[in-house]
């Protein structure tokens, strides 16, 4: 089956297969880190691995502070976050390096990633490759690489943390969660 969108439908990241491979330069607690992060870094952890479209925008650092500041419980479920942009570390590390109150994203609790060549970005298929930008997509890696959960949106709506920590809790119970199911309830 052919698609007809901008997107890359046949070639991006397929749940349930081995989540694409990457190496990205990072900023983290607002410095640049000289090595890249690769996905074996993450390997036998919970990967919340999110792409936004800039940085410096309206809606990206709602989100991104959304995450942060609850940044505890998704180390509580074992996971670690990872999020990413086309913008280089340079604009990362400025925006990082930016008080709230004058619409940065100071206090940062986990990495941000660039995609400067939008490599990672056309793997996991959210790349929008006449703008140069990625969609909001969501991908939730398991601990042994392979693609669990994925997400893609438009760029107006923010994502929802209450969500994505609900989604992460119930691929992780191992049973059938039906709609609505919340952490605590009972599988199917």
């Amino acid at each position: 089956m052919s698609c007809d969108c901008d997107c890359r439908c046949d070639t991006a990241a397929k749940v349930g297969q081995p989540a694409p491979d990457f190496a990205m330069k990072v900023v983290v607690d607002g410095e640049i880190v000289d090595t890249k992060v690769s996905l074996s870094d993450y390997a036998g952890k919970w990967l919340v691995l999110y792409f936004y479209p800039l940085d410096f925008t309206f809606v990206c650092p709602t989100e991104i502070l959304a995450i942060s500041d609850r940044i505890g419980e998704f180390k509580e479920l074992g996971a670690e976050v990872l999020g990413v942009s086309i913008d280089s570390v340079y604009s990362h590390k400025a925006w990082i390096n930016t008080p709230r109150d004058k619409d940065g994203i100071a206090g940062l609790q986990y990495p941000l990633a660039s995609d400067i060549t939008k490599q990672v970005a056309s793997d996991y298929g959210v790349l929008i490759e006449e703008e140069g930008i990625a969609l909001r997509g969501l991908f939730i890696i398991d601990p042994e690489g392979t693609l669990q959960y994925s997400v893609v949106h438009s760029l107006n709506v923010g994502r929802s943390v209450d969500e994505t920590l609900r989604v992460l809790e119930a691929i992780q119970s191992g049973g059938r969660c039906p709609a609505n199911w919340k952490p605590g309830q009972a599988h199917v």
